[in-house]
């Protein structure tokens, strides 16, 4: 059997492996337009930071491991058509110019998603950078150690990263969000946290300004230099990078007939196999289910892409195997604050019929006495209707992912908060106080929660 896959950073490296484990004969060939395979784009911001100064350490495994392998690797082969009737890829060979058709017995389909830039004047100038592939962190890298100021447009999560790596190489931060609110995923009130705990430990490294974007950049034939803002105002800068986003690189797959979902990424089931019997699709380029309430999302995140590649690898191979979808968790990190959430937040939960009902609350993560000791603040979502967990963010100091990893088995259990609030957590100075944040937290939203139902 003869399996093509388009893509090789994450979803389509995966599925290339686990698809070579599988089965020892059948033949498998991958296609990719770029010129790394294999690769964690996420830590490409820790990179520009100077965690570590050799990219290669991003690089999970090279073109001639899967060749030995038996696994074919093209790079800067680009995919321009897909033709399902037939059973056939266009290829464009972008190192010779030659076009050829390309059969297969099964396709997965990995072509992940492109940055989104916005409609701003002279975006093409000099020195003006996305982040995704190898060559961005190599490049952006090199420009921040020639550099005393820069300018992030979008403050998610890219632009919280990247604040964060500029700072430490000593760059001033100028950084512009178009929203009322940094992290604009979060709710408001945990995001103007975000916005109070950042601004509080500045020192006159950064500035940051929300509700604002850019309409013009100004430069020369060496690059960028300024920055205009919708509000008139100018920013100085010697780079720029863009992190507004990324969207699903659908447009092969939509131009084929494969169907796409709500959210324009490609739709799938849980063996992530499109409405085509032999064209599967995974990573980026797909929508999830949110296993909350079962409706179309789309993440794209690193943790979500193996695991889908590596369900389409056992499927196309003969196996089977269902990825059940996604609780939307997330974290990053910005100058040491951590920034983490999963489920649905407040405005989310409304905008999916929900009626939610929350508390929030800081504690300290572990016992006061102990010299490493730090706040972290938590917001735990209920469903009014019913009493289930929902959601949770958490901002702070201390340890605040391991409170939304523990969050996220709750969710995916369904558990009411009447139920989680008998979870047995553990307990010693070093790690926690005695009666867990989260637990804390639970205790109060039950609270509220009883309260609410005996007024109605």
């Amino acid at each position: 059997m003869k399996i093509v896959i388009i893509g090789a950073v994450a979803a389509g490296a995966k599925a290339a492996a686990k698809a070579r484990r599988m089965s020892k004969d059948n033949e498998i060939i991958v296609y990719t337009e770029d010129t790394h395979i294999s690769y964690s784009s996420c830590g490409l911001p820790y990179y520009i930071e100077g965690n570590f100064e050799d990219y290669r350490m991003l690089l999970v495994r090279s073109p001639e491991e899967f060749e030995a392998q038996n696994v074919k690797i093209n790079l800067l082969h680009k995919v321009i058509k897909i033709i399902p009737a037939t059973q056939q890829i266009l290829v464009h060979n972008l190192s010779d110019n030659k076009v050829e058709l390309v059969n297969f017995d099964k396709l997965i389909i990995a072509t992940g998603a492109n940055p989104f830039i916005p409609p701003i004047k002279n975006v093409s100038l000099p020195n003006i950078f996305t982040l995704r592939k190898i060559e961005d962190g190599i490049n952006i890298r090199a420009k921040a150690l020639l550099s005393k100021k820069v300018l992030i447009v979008g403050g998610g999560y890219i632009g919280m990263e990247l604040l964060e790596a500029f700072v430490v190489r000593g760059l001033h931060v100028t950084l512009v969000e178009n929203s009322n609110h940094i992290m604009p995923l979060l709710d408001p009130d945990m995001s103007q946290l975000i916005y109070e705990q950042l601004v509080s430990i500045n020192k006159g490294r950064f500035e940051i300004i929300r509700g604002d974007s850019i309409v013009e950049f100004s430069g020369n034939e060496n690059g960028v230099t300024c920055a205009k803002l919708n509000s008139g105002q100018v920013i100085d800068t010697d780079m720029t990078v863009i992190a507004t986003g990324v969207r699903p690189n659908s447009e092969l797959a939509y131009d084929a007939g494969i169907e796409l979902g709500p959210t324009r990424a490609i739709k799938v089931n849980k063996q992530m196999q499109t409405n085509y019997e032999n064209i599967y699709a995974c990573g980026d380029c797909v929508e999830e289910n949110l296993i909350i309430n079962d409706t179309p999302i789309w993440l794209p995140l690193g943790s979500n892409a193996n695991k889908e590649g590596r369900c389409a690898a056992i499927n196309v191979s003969g196996g089977f195997d269902e990825f059940n979808g996604v609780l939307g968790s997330a974290v990053t990190r910005c100058l040491d604050l951590t920034i983490s959430m999963t489920g649905l937040t407040e405005k989310s939960a409304r905008i999916h019929d929900i009626e939610p009902v929350s508390v929030t609350v800081t504690k300290n993560d572990k016992v006061g006495y102990m010299p490493d000791v730090n706040n972290i603040t938590l917001k735990l979502i209920a469903d009014k209707k019913n009493g289930q967990l929902i959601g949770g963010q958490a901002v702070g100091a201390g340890d605040a992912d391991k409170r939304i990893n523990t969050l996220t088995s709750a969710l995916l259990s369904k558990m009411s908060v009447e139920e989680f609030c008998k979870n047995d957590l553990t307990y010693a100075p070093p790690y926690s106080p005695t009666i867990d944040p989260l637990l804390n937290a639970a205790e109060i939203l039950r609270s509220k929660l009883k309260k609410l139902s005996s007024e109605s």
